[in-house]
This record gives structure tokens, C-alpha cells and sequence, in this order.
């Protein structure tokens, strides 16, 4: 196990731009067939060492706010789309200097920030909600009961439009298009008077688009059909589909103990460097490995934080480990990255480039100073 990336440092988080193009190439041929514009959700990918390369494929990026919103502008260009769920009033002067597309969570921001985002010439949207779940995790369902995301039918002001030209929605987390085709017919029947009179409509993100068993026909009907119905520009704005299976997070083995279990101990945390582990939570997957029991040998592999539950999962291999072992999480590149923390003073991951012509490049490596820097 001590092939994985032996030049490298660890713990540190390598993007195959191989896989990247595969699934770039995807998405711009979707979009080609769909008439539609697809743009990264930086939320969920951040890597901007690579938004030359997905700007080729892209028609640029959304954001959350102001500083996603700078770093698609400055590191990628084409067109800059945002929404927030409250925006901050210092900020919003310059959120509409970079900002094409600015969609808003309520009528009340809508009436705040208008005449500023009117004057500059930005076209604005409305955040709505269409009250359809369709997945069972609740802190990923903005269809919810008592969500604070987008406006629902009730609330819908048809009287404050004026100057609005598009309609958001964002209710899919790693789904198929059956689940964006049940969203929209929901969607038509409660705003569907609404949507002859705008001029583009954004479907938000969620579509596992580059997934192998992803139904693409299927969207790209559903887009087709949708526009040609309204007359409307569609947008999609996937993160995951970007760089899904285009990352791995290679990590060094400090130490083995056994307190009833074998656990190995790992210069990668889950609390740390990939949060998702336990927020979703999930088991991500190990290069070479398998289910408990599978393998001859089953280890827990574990961060090194004080964090009691500090617990990546639990993993079966063909050999024995040793101290010193590197081991190659898969699928590493999405949120990973840019929900990744210091806590315990945890250095934070190197970042690297598998180039398309083989080359290996360590494109950052963090320190100290880095910790230093967020704490005062």
C-alpha cells in the first residue's frame, strides 16, 4: 500500500484531471443537447487550480456569496450567478459589481436590495419552494416542513414582480432526474401561471448528472421539453456531478492499537478533512478494500483528534497494515475540500494535480501560519 503517491506529503487531496474531463465532458454535452447552461456550484468544489480547465466546458459558476461569487469571477469568468439566504448590506455592493445573476430567498431581500441590483442592469430571481420532497435526509431537504429556503406558494407576492426575470429552485441532493421530473410538475402546478413571463428558470443543483446509472436522456427531454414550453433559458448548477470519483485523499497509517478493535490511526481526519463523514454521515470508499469480514484482515480506521467519534469506518484488506502505510480514500474532491477545518490544531491537507499528461503537481501545501492566521 505504499504506491499511492509516494512523492506526495500526506495527508493530502489529489484531483485526477483525467476524470475530471470525463465528467466535464458529460455535462457540456448535456447541455449542448438540452439548450440549457450548466454552471460549478463552488460550494461543493473549490479547486479553483482547475477552473481554466472547467471554464472550457462550463458556462461558469454560482455562488453562496460574496467570496465564492470573487473567486468564480477572478479564477474562472464567464457568467456569475449567486443566491443567498440573506444577504449582507456591506457586501451587496459588491456582490452587484460581479454578479450577472442574483436570486433572492424572499420578497423582503427582493424589496431590500432591488433598485441597487436593478440599477446596475442585473438580472434577478426569486427563490421558490415547491413544498415536494423527494429524499429523506432532512438537513438536505429545502422542501421540508418550516424551511428557511425559498418562498412557498402561499407567500408568493405575483404583485412585488416587477423587475424579476428568473425563478430558483434547489430541492435534489446526489438524485436522479425522476426526482427533478416529480419537482418540476410540482413546481409548474403551484408557480407555472408565473413562468411564461420570465425570462429563465434555474433548477439548482443535486443532479448526480455524470453518475453512471444517471437517466441523461431523461433530463435532457425534461429540459427540452420545459423550455420549449415557457420559453425560458434553463440553468443547472451541479457541484458534486463536477468532480464526482475525480479526488481521493491519500493518508499515512501513525499507528495501530487495539482496544477490542484494530484501529489504525490516520494524518487524514474525518472530523477534520472530511466532515461529510459524519454530517451525512457516510463510508467512504477505500481503494482495495472491503465490507468488514470480507478481507482476511478488518481494521477501523480512525483520525488522531481528540474526538472520541473521530471514525472514518470500518474496512477489510487483503494484508496486514503497518505503520507507514498509505491509503487512497476515493471520491475525495467534492466538500471534502472546502468544509475541511483545523480543529486540534490539525494541519490541513496538501492539494495536488494528476495532470492529463501524467504529471504529478503539488500545487499547495499548508502550515502554521495558516492555522495561526484564523484565530485572531
Amino acid at each position: 500500500m505504499e504506491h499511492y503517491f509516494p512523492s506526495l506529503p500526506t495527508p493530502c487531496y489529489v484531483v485526477d484531471e483525467r476524470l475530471l474531463v470525463k465528467n466535464l465532458s458529460i455535462l457540456k454535452e448535456v447541455a449542448e443537447e438540452a439548450g440549457c447552461k450548466i454552471l460549478l456550484a463552488q460550494k461543493a468544489f473549490s479547486m479553483f487550480a482547475t477552473y481554466p480547465l472547467i471554464g472550457k466546458y462550463l458556462s461558469g459558476t454560482t455562488a453562496s456569496g460574496l467570496f465564492e461569487a470573487r473567486l468564480g469571477h477572478e479564477e474562472m469568468g464567464g457568467e456569475t450567478h449567486i443566491f443567498s439566504a440573506a444577504y449582507l448590506e456591506h457586501e451587496f455592493d459588491a456582490i452587484v459589481d460581479i454578479c450577472d445573476h442574483i436570486s433572492f430567498n424572499s420578497f423582503a431581500q427582493w424589496e431590500t436590495y432591488r433598485e441597487k441590483a436593478l440599477a446596475r442592469g442585473r438580472s434577478c430571481g426569486i427563490r421558490i419552494n415547491p413544498e415536494h420532497s423527494t429524499q429523506e435526509h432532512g438537513i438536505y431537504d429545502p422542501c421540508a416542513y418550516g424551511s428557511r429556503l425559498g418562498v412557498t406558494r402561499k407567500h408568493f407576492r405575483p404583485d412585488r414582480l416587477d423587475g424579476i426575470e428568473g425563478l430558483h429552485f434547489h430541492t435534489l441532493c446526489e438524485q436522479n432526474s425522476d426526482a427533478l421530473i416529480e419537482t418540476l410538475a410540482a413546481v409548474e402546478e403551484k408557480f407555472g401561471e408565473f413562468l411564461p413571463s420570465m425570462k429563465w428558470v434555474n433548477f439548482g443543483g443535486g443532479h448526480h448528472i455524470t453518475r453512471d446509472d444517471y437517466d441523461r436522456k431523461a433530463l435532457i427531454d425534461c429540459i427540452r421539453n420545459f423550455r420549449e414550453t415557457y420559453q425560458v433559458e434553463v440553468y443547472l448548477e451541479p457541484g458534486e456531478a463536477v468532480a464526482l470519483q475525480a479526488g481521493f485523499l491519500v493518508t499515512t497509517v501513525l499507528d495501530i492499537v487495539d482496544n477490542g478493535l484494530q484501529t489504525a490511526l490516520l494524518d487524514a481526519s474525518a472530523a477534520c478533512h472530511m466532515p461529510d463523514v459524519l454530517e451525512m454521515p457516510y463510508r467512504p470508499p477505500l481503494k482495495e478494500s472491503a465490507l468488514p469480514g470480507e478481507k482476511q484482515y478488518t481494521y477501523r480506521l480512525a483520525g488522531a483528534t481528540c474526538l472520541a467519534g473521530d471514525v472514518i469506518g470500518d474496512y477489510s484488506l487483503d494484508a496486514p497494515l503497518s505503520i507507514g502505510d498509505r491509503l487512497l480514500f476515493c471520491d475525495m474532491a467534492i466538500y471534502s475540500m472546502v468544509k475541511n477545518n483545523t480543529f486540534n490544531g490539525m494541519c490541513l491537507p496538501s492539494l495536488a494535480l494528476a495532470k492529463e499528461n501524467g504529471e504529478l503537481v503539488l500545487i499547495k501545501q499548508f502550515g502554521y501560519d495558516d492555522f495561526k492566521r484564523r484565530l485572531s
